[in-house]
Parts: structure tokens; C-alpha cells; sequence
């Protein structure tokens, strides 16, 4: 089922970065995965985790990109919105943006995750990164 889900979101990011594969050239695309746990495949082998299979799919259909994994198990979207300049690196062009279960968990009111992530879609914009 995680297979799944897998080459699911590897067609949305098919689709989306399509187009601007061709812009590219001969430049890698790069995508950075920026979450929690669930981004940084807490539990998981390597090459087990979203990032990874991701990759692997994208790859796997003739695309030149790279999927850099910046997620850290336990983050909140303050944790997030502290260290979003210095994880995603200049020359990104895609970042998937995976925050806000921590905030739940913990029992965070749903303004203040919701004003962070905000901040960091800004922030992105500002870059010419696109999100998703």
C-alpha cells in the first residue's frame, strides 16, 4: 500500500515538475523533502523512505533529479519554520512540505501551526521555490 501511495505522489511531482524539467536543461532538478518523522522514515531501512522511493521513481522514469530528504523526527512547525533557510539549500526547486502532526500531537492550538506554515510557504515563494 505505501508503494502506492509512493508512486502516487511521484506522478503529482511528475506532473508538476514536467514542465520546468524541460526549462532545466542539463540541470538536475532538485527536490527536498521537508517534514517530520514521517519525512525522514523514522523506522525505516535505507532506501525505504519517502525520499528515497521517490527518487527512485522519478529516476525510474527517465528524469534527472535529486531528492534531498531534511526531515526530522518529532519537528513541530515552530522547529520547522526555525531551520527551513539553512535545510533547503540554494538551487532547490521543489520542496514538499510535510509539518503540523507534531503540533497536533502535542496539542499545539491550530493558529500557531497554521501561521508557521504560512511563514514558510512565504519564505519559499520569496526564493521561487514552489511547494507542495
Amino acid at each position: 500500500m505505501a508503494f502506492k501511495h509512493t508512486l502516487a505522489a511521484a506522478f503529482v511531482v511528475f506532473v508538476t515538475i514536467g514542465g520546468a524539467m524541460s526549462a532545466a536543461g542539463a540541470e538536475t532538478f532538485r527536490i527536498v523533502g521537508f517534514g517530520d518523522s514521517l519525512m525522514a522514515g523514522f523506522n525505516l531501512g535505507p532506501g525505504e523512505g519517502f525520499t528515497d522511493r521517490l527518487q527512485a521513481a522519478l529516476r525510474a522514469k527517465g528524469l534527472d533529479v535529486s531528492v534531498a530528504n531534511a526531515g526530522v523526527s518529532g519537528d513541530t512547525s515552530s522547529g520547522g519554520l526555525a531551520r527551513l533557510d539553512w535545510s533547503v539549500p540554494d538551487g532547490t526547486r521543489l520542496v514538499i512540505l510535510e509539518l503540523g502532526a507534531n503540533d497536533m500531537l502535542r496539542g499545539v492550538a491550530p493558529a500557531i501551526p497554521e501561521k508557521n506554515l504560512d511563514e514558510m510557504l512565504a519564505k519559499l515563494k520569496a526564493r521561487k521555490i514552489a511547494v507542495l
